[in-house]
Protein backbone atom coordinates (compact mmCIF):
# COMPACT_ATOMS: atom_id res chain seq x y z
CA UNK A 1 0.00 0.00 0.00
CA UNK A 2 1.42 3.41 -1.07
CA UNK A 3 1.54 6.66 0.86
CA UNK A 4 -1.35 8.51 -0.50
CA UNK A 5 -3.73 4.92 -0.25
CA UNK A 6 -2.91 4.94 3.40
CA UNK A 7 -3.86 8.55 3.39
CA UNK A 8 -7.08 8.34 1.71
CA UNK A 9 -8.05 4.79 4.00
CA UNK A 10 -7.32 7.27 7.04
CA UNK A 11 -9.38 10.18 5.57
CA UNK A 12 -12.47 7.89 5.00
CA UNK A 13 -11.98 6.64 8.42
CA UNK A 14 -11.56 10.19 10.06
CA UNK A 15 -14.74 10.85 7.68
CA UNK A 16 -16.84 7.77 9.09
CA UNK A 17 -16.09 8.81 12.90
CA UNK A 18 -17.26 12.23 12.68
CA UNK A 19 -20.55 12.02 11.02
CA UNK A 20 -21.27 9.11 13.41
CA UNK A 21 -20.00 10.79 16.50
CA UNK A 22 -21.77 14.12 15.98
CA UNK A 23 -24.72 12.88 14.81
CA UNK A 24 -24.94 13.87 11.10
CA UNK A 25 -26.50 10.50 9.91
CA UNK A 26 -29.47 10.98 12.33
CA UNK A 27 -32.52 11.98 10.34
CA UNK A 28 -33.74 14.54 13.21
CA UNK A 29 -30.71 15.87 13.90
CA UNK A 30 -29.96 16.97 17.70
CA UNK A 31 -33.82 15.41 17.75
CA UNK A 32 -35.43 18.73 16.20
CA UNK A 33 -37.48 17.08 13.09
CA UNK A 34 -34.85 18.17 10.28
CA UNK A 35 -32.07 17.43 9.32
CA UNK A 36 -28.43 18.96 9.83
CA UNK A 37 -28.93 20.50 6.39
CA UNK A 38 -31.30 22.24 7.20
CA UNK A 39 -30.23 23.20 10.75
CA UNK A 40 -26.93 24.62 9.12
CA UNK A 41 -29.22 26.51 6.73
CA UNK A 42 -30.79 28.15 9.91
CA UNK A 43 -27.16 29.00 11.14
CA UNK A 44 -25.77 30.89 8.24
CA UNK A 45 -28.84 33.33 8.35
CA UNK A 46 -27.52 36.77 9.48
CA UNK A 47 -29.55 38.94 12.16
CA UNK A 48 -30.41 41.25 9.17
CA UNK A 49 -31.38 38.77 6.91
CA UNK A 50 -28.49 36.92 4.39
CA UNK A 51 -29.04 36.63 0.20
CA UNK A 52 -29.62 33.16 -0.75
CA UNK A 53 -26.69 33.15 -3.27
CA UNK A 54 -24.39 33.74 -0.23
CA UNK A 55 -26.29 31.27 1.68
CA UNK A 56 -25.42 28.75 -1.02
CA UNK A 57 -21.90 29.49 -1.42
CA UNK A 58 -21.36 29.19 2.46
CA UNK A 59 -22.54 25.57 2.08
CA UNK A 60 -21.27 25.14 -1.36
CA UNK A 61 -24.81 23.09 -2.05
CA UNK A 62 -26.72 23.13 -5.47
CA UNK A 63 -29.72 25.64 -5.91
CA UNK A 64 -32.13 23.40 -5.97
CA UNK A 65 -31.43 21.13 -2.75
CA UNK A 66 -31.29 25.07 -1.02
CA UNK A 67 -34.85 25.83 -2.61
CA UNK A 68 -36.03 22.53 -1.09
CA UNK A 69 -34.68 23.68 2.66
CA UNK A 70 -36.16 26.75 2.61
CA UNK A 71 -39.07 25.44 1.22
CA UNK A 72 -39.51 23.22 4.41
CA UNK A 73 -38.33 26.16 6.47
CA UNK A 74 -40.77 28.51 5.58
CA UNK A 75 -43.32 25.49 5.95
CA UNK A 76 -42.30 25.58 9.89
CA UNK A 77 -42.61 29.12 10.30
CA UNK A 78 -38.88 29.88 10.59
CA UNK A 79 -37.96 31.82 8.17
CA UNK A 80 -39.00 34.24 5.51
CA UNK A 81 -37.92 34.75 1.63
CA UNK A 82 -38.17 37.70 0.18
CA UNK A 83 -37.17 39.49 -2.67
CA UNK A 84 -34.22 42.40 -2.02
CA UNK A 85 -35.91 46.15 -1.19
CA UNK A 86 -32.84 46.91 -3.52
CA UNK A 87 -32.80 44.71 -6.17
CA UNK A 88 -35.94 42.30 -6.99
CA UNK A 89 -33.34 39.95 -8.60
CA UNK A 90 -31.83 39.23 -4.91
CA UNK A 91 -34.00 36.56 -2.64
CA UNK A 92 -33.18 36.98 1.20
CA UNK A 93 -33.68 34.95 3.51
CA UNK A 94 -34.48 36.26 7.25
CA UNK A 95 -35.16 34.22 10.61
CA UNK A 96 -38.81 34.76 12.18
CA UNK A 97 -39.22 35.08 16.17
CA UNK A 98 -39.68 31.52 16.00
CA UNK A 99 -36.64 31.00 13.71
CA UNK A 100 -34.75 32.72 16.25
CA UNK A 101 -35.98 31.21 19.37
CA UNK A 102 -35.35 27.58 17.23
CA UNK A 103 -31.26 28.34 16.53
CA UNK A 104 -30.95 29.71 20.23
CA UNK A 105 -31.99 26.22 20.94
CA UNK A 106 -30.21 24.38 18.07
CA UNK A 107 -26.85 26.85 19.49
CA UNK A 108 -27.77 25.17 23.29
CA UNK A 109 -27.83 21.63 21.95
CA UNK A 110 -25.04 22.08 20.26
CA UNK A 111 -22.89 23.48 23.06
CA UNK A 112 -23.91 20.10 24.89
CA UNK A 113 -22.85 18.17 22.24
CA UNK A 114 -19.64 19.31 22.04
CA UNK A 115 -19.24 19.04 25.91
CA UNK A 116 -19.99 15.19 25.74
CA UNK A 117 -17.11 15.02 23.06
CA UNK A 118 -14.69 16.26 25.50
CA UNK A 119 -16.41 15.32 29.38
CA UNK A 120 -15.38 11.90 28.36
CA UNK A 121 -11.20 12.67 28.17
CA UNK A 122 -8.84 13.98 30.36
CA UNK A 123 -7.40 17.73 30.31
CA UNK A 124 -4.61 16.98 28.71
CA UNK A 125 -6.59 14.79 26.00
CA UNK A 126 -8.88 17.65 25.69
CA UNK A 127 -6.52 19.89 24.66
CA UNK A 128 -4.83 17.59 22.55
CA UNK A 129 -8.27 16.96 20.45
CA UNK A 130 -8.95 20.81 20.59
CA UNK A 131 -5.71 21.61 18.82
CA UNK A 132 -6.22 18.94 16.23
CA UNK A 133 -9.27 20.16 15.49
CA UNK A 134 -8.26 23.59 15.08
CA UNK A 135 -5.57 22.25 12.56
CA UNK A 136 -7.89 19.99 10.66
CA UNK A 137 -10.38 23.08 10.35
CA UNK A 138 -7.78 25.37 9.14
CA UNK A 139 -6.26 22.63 6.53
CA UNK A 140 -9.74 21.95 5.04
CA UNK A 141 -10.31 25.46 4.88
CA UNK A 142 -7.17 25.98 2.56
CA UNK A 143 -8.59 23.38 0.08
CA UNK A 144 -12.00 25.22 -0.07
CA UNK A 145 -10.64 28.68 -1.27
CA UNK A 146 -11.63 29.68 -4.55
CA UNK A 147 -9.82 32.25 -6.91
CA UNK A 148 -11.11 33.72 -9.61
CA UNK A 149 -10.63 36.66 -12.36
CA UNK A 150 -12.43 39.59 -10.76
CA UNK A 151 -13.77 42.62 -11.93
CA UNK A 152 -11.97 45.74 -10.14
CA UNK A 153 -15.10 47.75 -9.71
CA UNK A 154 -17.02 45.21 -8.34
CA UNK A 155 -18.17 45.17 -4.30
CA UNK A 156 -15.92 42.17 -3.36
CA UNK A 157 -12.78 43.59 -5.49
CA UNK A 158 -13.62 47.24 -3.26
CA UNK A 159 -13.64 45.57 -0.40
CA UNK A 160 -10.56 44.01 -0.21
CA UNK A 161 -8.54 47.05 -2.11
CA UNK A 162 -10.42 49.05 0.64
CA UNK A 163 -9.41 46.68 3.44
CA UNK A 164 -5.67 46.76 2.11
CA UNK A 165 -5.15 50.38 2.10
CA UNK A 166 -6.15 50.40 5.65
CA UNK A 167 -3.99 48.22 6.56
CA UNK A 168 -1.21 49.78 5.04
CA UNK A 169 -2.16 52.96 7.07
CA UNK A 170 -2.25 51.19 10.16
CA UNK A 171 1.10 49.72 9.49
CA UNK A 172 3.30 51.81 7.78
CA UNK A 173 5.33 55.01 9.46
CA UNK A 174 3.63 58.20 9.07
CA UNK A 175 0.68 56.32 6.85
CA UNK A 176 -0.31 55.47 3.73
CA UNK A 177 -1.67 57.68 1.20
CA UNK A 178 -2.78 56.50 -2.11
CA UNK A 179 -2.48 59.29 -4.55
CA UNK A 180 1.45 59.57 -3.25
CA UNK A 181 1.92 55.61 -4.56
CA UNK A 182 2.32 54.54 -8.07
CA UNK A 183 -1.33 54.11 -9.69
CA UNK A 184 -3.08 50.55 -10.16
CA UNK A 185 -6.60 51.73 -11.23
CA UNK A 186 -9.49 50.14 -12.37
CA UNK A 187 -8.17 50.61 -16.19
CA UNK A 188 -4.96 49.02 -15.01
CA UNK A 189 -6.30 45.80 -13.68
CA UNK A 190 -8.60 44.88 -16.67
CA UNK A 191 -7.55 43.13 -19.78
CA UNK A 192 -5.45 43.87 -21.63
CA UNK A 193 -3.69 46.18 -19.61
CA UNK A 194 -3.91 43.91 -16.82
CA UNK A 195 -6.18 41.80 -14.22
CA UNK A 196 -7.18 41.59 -10.62
CA UNK A 197 -7.59 38.03 -9.02
CA UNK A 198 -9.94 37.95 -5.58
CA UNK A 199 -9.95 34.64 -3.03
CA UNK A 200 -12.80 33.65 -1.24
CA UNK A 201 -13.70 31.64 1.57
CA UNK A 202 -17.55 30.07 2.21
CA UNK A 203 -18.44 32.91 -0.79
CA UNK A 204 -16.50 35.69 1.50
CA UNK A 205 -13.70 37.99 -0.40
CA UNK A 206 -10.22 36.70 1.82
CA UNK A 207 -8.00 37.72 -0.56
CA UNK A 208 -7.02 39.82 -3.57
CA UNK A 209 -3.66 40.53 -5.84
CA UNK A 210 -2.74 42.01 -9.03
CA UNK A 211 -0.85 42.10 -12.32
CA UNK A 212 -0.19 44.35 -14.64
CA UNK A 213 1.08 43.67 -18.35
CA UNK A 214 3.87 45.24 -20.02
CA UNK A 215 4.27 42.87 -22.88
CA UNK A 216 7.96 41.38 -23.02
CA UNK A 217 9.01 43.39 -20.25
CA UNK A 218 8.70 42.35 -16.67
CA UNK A 219 4.97 42.45 -15.06
CA UNK A 220 4.28 44.19 -11.72
CA UNK A 221 2.93 42.49 -9.23
CA UNK A 222 0.26 44.63 -6.84
CA UNK A 223 -2.14 44.85 -4.41
CA UNK A 224 -1.20 41.61 -2.38
CA UNK A 225 -3.48 41.51 0.44
CA UNK A 226 -5.05 38.74 2.56
CA UNK A 227 -7.38 38.83 5.44
CA UNK A 228 -6.28 38.14 8.98
CA UNK A 229 -8.89 34.91 9.30
CA UNK A 230 -7.10 33.55 6.14
CA UNK A 231 -3.60 33.78 6.50
CA UNK A 232 -1.66 30.63 7.19
CA UNK A 233 -3.93 28.98 4.64
CA UNK A 234 -1.66 29.29 1.35
CA UNK A 235 -4.15 32.37 0.07
CA UNK A 236 -1.27 34.26 -0.44
CA UNK A 237 0.96 32.29 -1.98
CA UNK A 238 -2.03 30.58 -4.77
CA UNK A 239 -2.62 34.32 -5.41
CA UNK A 240 1.01 35.19 -6.10
CA UNK A 241 1.39 31.83 -8.38
CA UNK A 242 -1.63 32.52 -10.19
CA UNK A 243 -0.66 35.98 -11.29
CA UNK A 244 2.62 34.86 -12.71
CA UNK A 245 1.14 32.44 -14.44
CA UNK A 246 -0.99 34.97 -16.44
CA UNK A 247 1.89 36.96 -16.83
CA UNK A 248 3.66 34.34 -18.33
CA UNK A 249 0.55 33.58 -20.55
CA UNK A 250 0.60 37.21 -21.28
CA UNK A 251 4.31 37.33 -22.57
CA UNK A 252 6.37 38.40 -19.58
CA UNK A 253 9.44 36.36 -18.97
CA UNK A 254 10.20 38.56 -15.40
CA UNK A 255 7.81 39.38 -12.38
CA UNK A 256 8.62 42.77 -10.54
CA UNK A 257 7.44 44.06 -7.18
CA UNK A 258 8.52 46.72 -4.68
CA UNK A 259 7.49 46.67 -0.41
CA UNK A 260 7.68 48.55 2.62
CA UNK A 261 9.86 47.49 5.21
CA UNK A 262 6.90 47.12 7.54
CA UNK A 263 5.47 44.27 5.35
CA UNK A 264 7.80 41.19 6.93
CA UNK A 265 5.37 38.30 5.98
CA UNK A 266 5.17 39.46 2.38
CA UNK A 267 8.93 39.87 2.06
CA UNK A 268 9.74 36.52 3.25
CA UNK A 269 6.65 34.80 1.36
CA UNK A 270 8.47 36.99 -2.05
CA UNK A 271 12.01 35.43 -1.15
CA UNK A 272 10.58 31.69 -0.20
CA UNK A 273 9.44 31.95 -3.59
CA UNK A 274 11.98 32.59 -5.74
CA UNK A 275 12.20 36.72 -5.89
CA UNK A 276 15.71 38.12 -5.73
CA UNK A 277 15.86 41.80 -4.05
CA UNK A 278 17.58 43.72 -6.67
CA UNK A 279 18.35 47.74 -7.22
CA UNK A 280 15.62 50.48 -7.23
CA UNK A 281 13.60 50.06 -10.55
CA UNK A 282 10.79 52.67 -9.86
CA UNK A 283 10.10 56.02 -7.29
CA UNK A 284 7.42 54.23 -5.47
CA UNK A 285 7.69 56.67 -2.67
CA UNK A 286 6.94 53.49 0.37
CA UNK A 287 9.19 50.67 -0.79
CA UNK A 288 11.81 49.96 0.78
CA UNK A 289 12.53 46.71 -1.08
CA UNK A 290 12.86 45.91 -5.14
CA UNK A 291 12.08 42.23 -6.11
CA UNK A 292 12.56 40.41 -9.08
CA UNK A 293 11.74 36.65 -10.43
CA UNK A 294 12.53 34.89 -13.99
CA UNK A 295 9.42 33.39 -14.52
CA UNK A 296 11.68 30.89 -17.02
CA UNK A 297 12.43 29.25 -14.46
Amino acid sequence: MDALTDQVRQVRSFNRRVTQRVGALQEEYLSRRRSLGASRVLWEIEPDGTDVRSVRARLRVDSGYLSRLLRTLEAEGLVRVRASTDDQRVRVVRLTAAGRAERAELDRLSDDLAGSLLEALDEPRRDRLVEAMTTVERLLSAGLVEVTDEDPTSDDAQHCLDAYFRELDERFEGGFDVGRSIPADATDLVEPAGLLLVARLDGRPVGAGAVKFHGTEPAEIKRMWVAGRARGLGVARRILSDLERQARDHGATTARLETNRALSEAIALYRSTGYVEVPPFNDEAYAHHWFEKDLRA
